[in-house]
């Protein structure tokens, strides 16, 4: 049945990280709904929660497209009612979806909003998007099965890969002649990691997953920064192009490390089948 929904814009990075721990936490019941909705309250003013299409909105009881959109607490109702199973923690981009089942409207869905959370067990992905000033919609879609197993990435490999290509970056943006110091590039950092909605996970969160999600977010404001132009200055499309080279390593890094420390959190509260 063809879906109404229509791509979202870029959700606040995280709030899919954020979703995919405290749901499978309370799923496994280590965590109480007020529990979820408190650690998602950072990312928006408000959230709303609505099923892409009629099939999927009568056999979740959520609304369909075109009614008003209902809380939070009635997706988290609806996954209880649903198979069990934990939430995938997805960070697609054009030319690397890992993660994602095959083509259909969740995938669709992701890789314009270049997050989401896929539970598998359940047949449903689920993707955030701003729909107004501070409204977070949560956008629930169908998931046909069979899907594909995640990739594993060992945690440790992933950390140990993200600092290896902050290194090489920052080696190769020297070469070239376009890692300039600016001045004022550290208060541009901290004021970039101070604006982040803060984070707060469940108890028992293992410390190597949080490590590893704060040196995430450290290095993907040091990727903001390294991306904007020195004041005054213009690069060469030749050194502009160089240089989003250099940088999409240690992108493609985040992204795996941090897919790797949620998925760790999440085996941490994996709900019992």
């Amino acid at each position: 049945m063809p879906s109404s929904w229509s791509a979202p814009q870029a959700p606040p990075p995280g709030s899919s990280a954020t979703f995919a721990v405290w749901a499978s936490a309370w799923l496994a019941g280590s965590a109480a709904p007020d529990d979820v909705l408190d650690a998602l309250a950072p990312w928006a003013d408000a959230h709303d929660v609505i099923a892409a299409d009629d099939d999927t909105a009568g056999l979740t009881d959520l609304p369909g497209p075109g009614r008003p959109g209902t809380s939070l607490t009635f997706l988290l109702a609806a996954l209880r009612r649903a198979p069990r199973g934990a939430g995938r923690l997805v960070l697609p981009v054009p030319g690397d979806i890992r993660g994602l089942p095959g083509p259909g409207p969740f995938t669709s869905a992701a890789i314009a909003a270049a997050e989401g959370v896929l539970f598998a067990e359940a047949g449903l992905g689920i993707v955030p998007s701003p729909v107004a000033d501070g409204v977070l919609r949560w956008t629930v879609l169908p998931v046909p099965a069979p899907v594909p197993p995640a990739e594993y990435v060992p945690l440790s490999e992933a950390e140990r890969d993200l600092r290896g290509q902050v290194r090489e970056s920052t080696s190769i943006l020297t070469d070239l002649g376009v890692a300039r110091h600016r001045p004022g590039v550290r208060e541009e950092i901290a004021a970039a990691l101070r604006r982040r909605p803060a984070s707060h996970w469940p108890a028992g969160m293992p410390a190597p997953a949080l490590r590893v999600l704060q040196q995430a977010d450290e290095v993907e404001a040091i990727l903001a920064a390294a991306s904007v132009d020195e004041p005054g200055g213009a690069l060469s499309a030749s050194a502009a192009t160089a240089r989003r080279e250099a940088l999409r390593p240690l992108e493609t890094a985040v992204r795996i490390a941090r897919r790797a420390a949620v998925a760790e959190a999440v085996r941490t509260y994996a709900p019992t089948p």
